[in-house]
């Protein structure tokens, strides 16, 4: 029997969430009972606006990334950008490879195919430098390559990493590493995806092309505090904020030398808000003797704000919904620097409206990588989802996707993250598991709309021939899973088959981790080396896992919940034997698979259309955002019908809440109908809000997770 857990929320905390953000009393709870609570989460919530994205020089190195790869642009070199088979590196590989030809460098691509191994490889290296190529960029792969990139640096060729992978504790040198996992990464959100970081140094690219890079700019306010005025200063580059000074001083009782606004100002482009209001106050601090290079930036400013024309920097500070949501930032200083960002943004827009145009092409890619690497959708990464999933929706579908999502049959229709997931993803993902990753680059970046549309149709085929694949796969790892399971203390399951092809070990693995709950790993032989995959639940890092057994291994790596790996066959028999002794010491957290957790209770009254509103709050749903679960008591079956041709039949229910009847999906619990309930009852329902849509009209429907007969 499933247990609803349903948290309790103290009508305090509600209060105080609708009196910081205007939060509803609904929203305000789900929030609670998901631990979203902060401001800085929040927003994430309850924004879109790409403002609220990190800025991409808030990585340590990538100020050394774009200068090398403009050095590149300058002198001629040939670029070779490398990336991943799979949905990520792929997507990565286009956004970079775009940018690159945008810009007038002399680029080419290259992704693992076939049997080739993950990551940079030798082969590669050799013939690009036989092809007199000079830089490389890795994307979605390079931080466990460190032979590699010694061997690249010793023919001459330089190496940039652009990864989001789980960094070995020795990072591969002499390389500039692009990584928000690595510990001095200086990024504040580690859980992006590859081609995440790799828009990251698109933005940073563009950015360069302005005025503004590395011009090092000085924003100052100055303030009364009683009989003193307090001076702030903040240090800006690259829209990064770099320094900050504060002095309070009573007029007349230093000179500005024995200060330390001296060493910060000087030689300081400083722009102000209020430039008369600012002399004066400089004025009376330090006499009419000291002379500030100040530049009133209010009216520029106003030309793309006009709202915040009359506004003080005290006004604007209460309206600035970055501080709303961060109270640490909710200084004068601070609203300054948010509005300075905000019009630069806008300024750099008008100058380079391109760089929008291809932005909104990057970000339905940025999207899709994020749901196929499974990133948890907080933080920008729902930003990312909400821009690309607007402009697919919003009919600017980008070339390649248009073609996919047409096979598909999804043109037309109002498209989700889970409908991606679902829909998308896997169909992608076949190229690179069948070993043709090229052939999903080449959808995305070919500019013949013909044959963008035979590559989408090859695509489809390829994961036709994945789906039987995957089928046989598991038939044959489930012969031995059980027996797997004994012999791993019940906390791994592994598989080794000669007969799983090596594009679909992953997909097993996570078939296997879900059937038992436990994490599973599945390996095949490729000749003389075997290649796997693992996969987790229940909070288990696999990369550590694997990191125990370095020494066995050609290569390995990847995520938290998802690694790869492959190894000489010899060392077959030392491996299992390590997995063995292994497996005993692998801590998982408690099985919650027959809990499920409750976001809010609606009455029958509550059960109206609007209550989408809420479901689309949340959207978008995936990883650590799961779709919401309500609970309703006491609705009466109105109707209930038999559906489906399989073994399981499913139930089309229809739930009378008074004013509105709900129908409502019970997928394989066909069973149930005449056992636990029948048409007339009374029943406590677990379900989530969806729509479906039918001859071109949109209607809500519950997909129901569980039934009780009520009391």
């Amino acid at each position: 029997m499933k247990i609803w857990n349903k948290k309790p929320v103290a009508r305090e905390q509600t209060r105080e969430l609708h009196d910081k953000y205007g939060i509803d009393p609904l929203t305000a709870s789900i929030l609670i009972r998901r631990g979203i609570t902060s401001g800085e989460d929040i927003q994430y919530f309850l924004e879109d606006d790409k403002r609220f994205l990190h800025n991409p020089f808030l990585f340590a190195n990538m100020e050394d990334a774009v200068d090398r790869i403009l050095q590149a642009r300058d002198e001629g070199e040939k670029v070779l950008i490398f990336g991943d088979r799979d949905v990520d590196g792929v997507t990565s590989t286009t956004v970079l490879y775009d940018c690159f030809i945008s810009l007038g460098l002399d680029t080419r691509w290259k992704l693992p195919g076939g049997n080739d191994a993950y990551g940079l490889n030798k082969a590669a290296i050799d013939a690009f430098a036989a092809d007199y190529g000079s830089l490389i960029v890795t994307v979605d792969c390079g931080i466990s390559n460190t032979e590699e990139i010694a061997y690249a640096s010793s023919l001459g060729i330089d190496v940039i990493v652009l990864d989001h992978h789980n960094p070995p504790e020795i990072l591969p040198s002499p390389a500039i590493i692009v990584d928000a996992k690595c510990q001095d990464s200086g990024y504040p959100f580690p859980d992006i995806s590859g081609c995440a970081v790799a828009f990251k140094t698109t933005s940073a690219l563009r950015f360069a092309q302005s005025e503004l890079y590395k011009q090092e700019i000085c924003l100052l306010s100055v303030r009364p505090v009683n009989e003193a005025y307090t001076i702030s200063c903040m240090k800006v580059e690259n829209l990064v904020q770099k320094a900050i000074l504060e002095e309070t001083i009573i007029p007349g009782s230093i000179s500005i030398d024995k200060t330390r606004l001296m060493d910060f100002l000087r030689g300081q482009q400083i722009f102000v808000w209020d430039g008369a209001q600012t002399e004066r106050m400089l004025t009376d601090i330090f006499g009419k003797g000291v002379a500030f290079n100040l530049m009133d930036i209010r009216p520029e400013i106003a030309k793309y704000i006009s709202s915040v024309a009359n506004l003080s920097l005290v006004r604007l500070k209460s309206l600035s919904k970055i501080a709303r949501y961060n109270p640490g930032k909710a200084t004068e200083i601070e609203g300054f620097y948010n509005i300075f960002v905000t019009y630069m943004n806008k300024l750099l827009a008008s100058q380079f409206p391109q760089n929008a145009r291809a932005e909104e092409k990057e970000l339905q890619l940025v999207a899709l990588a994020a749901l196929a690497d499974v990133m948890p959708l907080k933080n920008e990464n729902r930003i990312f989802l909400h821009h690309g999933l607007a402009a697919i929706n919003g009919g600017k579908v980008r070339p390649g996707l248009m073609e996919l999502l047409s096979h598909q049959g999804m043109l037309g229709k109002r498209i989700t993250s889970t409908d991606l997931s679902w829909s998308v993803v896997p169909v992608l993902n076949a190229a690179g598991r069948l070993g043709q990753p090229e052939l999903a680059a080449e959808l995305f970046m070919e500019e013949d709309p013909a044959h963008r549309d035979e590559l989408a149709n090859q695509i489809v085929e390829l994961n036709n021939q994945r789906k039987q694949l995957g089928s046989e796969a598991f038939g044959y790892a489930m012969e031995n899973a059980e027996k797997s399971l004994a012999k791993h203390a019940d906390k791994l399951c592994v598989v080794i088959d000669q007969r799983i092809h090596r594009g679909i070990s992953g997909l097993v693995a996570g078939k296997l981790c879900s059937q038992y709950n436990v994490p599973a790993l599945v390996a095949t032989m490729v000749d003389d080396t075997v290649i796997g995959s693992m996969r987790s639940c229940r909070g288990y890092d696999v990369t550590k896992f694997l990191n125990k057994m370095n020494d066995l291994f050609l290569n390995h790596g990847g995520h938290n919940s998802a690694a790869g790996f492959s190894l000489k066959k010899e060392r077959l028999a030392d491996f299992t034997r390590e997995l063995e002794l292994l497996a005993p010491t692998i801590e998982l957290e408690p099985d919650t698979s027959e809990s499920i957790d409750v976001d809010a209770e609606l009455p029958p009254p509550y059960l109206k259309p609007d209550v989408l509103n809420i479901v689309d709050t949340f959207e978008p749903y995936g990883e650590e955002n799961r779709p919401l679960t309500f609970m309703s008591q006491s609705l009466r079956i109105a109707d209930a019908q038999l559906i489906g041709k399989s073994e399981r039949m499913h139930l089309k229910l229809t739930l009378d809440a008074g004013e509105y009847k709900w129908p409502a999906l019970f997928w394989g619990e066909g069973e149930r109908l005449g056992r636990d309930f029948v048409k007339g009852d009374h029943v406590d329902v677990l379900y989530e809000i969806n729509r479906n849509l039918f001859n071109g009209t949109e209607t809500p429907q519950m997909i129901l997770k569980d039934v009780r007969k009520s009391v």
